[in-house]
């Protein structure tokens, strides 16, 4: 298949590229590499991509809340599935800059949206959600099928709309498109304004860790190989996409998956487990919980493991190969 993964040089992006080109597809990646953090390690991404994949992989920088642009290159490339991976990502930066988030998160994706209603080769669109639209919800494990009208921070919410955007699309004009609620991502090539990455960094600085909410954190923690084959698994889901267009109002044209690993586990644990691999013990600064975070992530698999998914790895071998990655990287 002709594939476009948007996002391509960041985290997640990056090992849904590799994945698609190891199984022989055509993948158009995108990406406009901004600053938002180390450009270089974006690069990077990028660079082994374009080394290792020369006549599989083509590049472009771009950034998808540029309409006229965007709408001109997946015009060009004519792609059979879109990826959408590219979105403004993280927590804390939605209190202080939301509108960043506006526009990639809902101008972007509605761009994205404005090509596929007018597509003749499009067979699916697949984007990325979060499990930080399930908000303050309580009871666990959290399914698809719970209410999400509880949102914690304005980072929720942006996920939260491109599902309903993409099912409004879907209900009009036939798009078969799947939301992937992804449920704490952490691995190597991780960015770094995440926990493992920040946590690993701090600790090989002789510095303090903050762990929020007192370390009463459990959450969800998904390898990113898991997230990827999750990915790979529910965009090449034949049975689903290939709904024929005119059946419109057919439910099915706006799901929505959770990817998780199906288990809740201590922050504490999951900290534990750095400080094996590093052999340093840990200087923790307790802090109160923040502002938006959610005390408690657990993700139902149910519906992804219907189409084959099975997650494999375990938070002491993820941890294990985050933390060797990152010595040689940056050691």
């Amino acid at each position: 298949m002709k594939i476009v993964i948007t996002g391509s040089s960041g985290f997640i992006g990056f090992h849904t590229c590799i994945k698609f080109l190891e199984e022989g597809h055509q993948v158009h990646g995108i990406d406009n590499e901004n600053n938002y953090y180390d450009v270089n390690l974006k690069k990077s991404r990028r660079g082994i991509i374009q080394k290792k994949y020369k006549t599989n992989f083509t590049f472009y920088k771009c950034d998808i809340s540029s309409r006229d642009k965007i709408n001109k290159l997946l015009d060009d490339i004519n792609p059979d599935l879109i990826i959408n991976l590219a979105a403004q990502a993280g927590v804390r930066h939605s209190l202080k800059f939301p509108e960043d988030y506006t526009k990639a998160n809902i101008d972007g994706f509605l761009n994205i949206l404005e090509y596929a209603k007018t597509s003749k080769s499009l067979k699916h669109l697949v984007y990325a959600s979060t499990s930080s639209v399930y908000g303050g919800n309580k009871k666990m494990p959290f399914k698809e099928s719970d209410d999400v009208g509880n949102p914690l921070q304005y980072y929720a919410v942006t996920k939260r709309a491109n599902e309903l955007m993409a099912k409004a699309y879907g209900n009009m004009y036939g798009i078969p498109s799947t939301g992937l609620r992804f449920f704490t991502v952490y691995g190597p090539w991780g960015r770094p304004d995440m926990a493992l990455f920040k946590f690993t960094e701090n600790i090989l600085n002789n510095k303090e860790i903050d762990v929020f909410n007192n370390g009463n954190h459990k959450r969800d923690f998904t390898y990113v190989s898991d997230i990827v084959e999750g990915i790979f698994m529910a965009s090449l889901d034949k049975n689903f996409y290939e709904i024929k267009k005119n059946n419109i109002n057919n439910d099915s044209f706006g799901r929505v998956i959770n990817i998780g690993r199906g288990k809740s586990e201590s922050l504490e644990d999951f900290i534990n487990e750095i400080e094996i691999n590093l052999g340093i013990k840990a200087k923790k600064n307790y802090l109160p919980i923040q502002i938006g975070d959610v005390p408690k992530t657990h993700a139902s698999i149910t519906k992804l493991k219907k189409i084959g998914y099975k997650p494999r790895v375990s938070i002491s071998k993820g941890v294990k190969e985050f933390v060797d990655w990152y010595l040689k990287f940056y050691r």
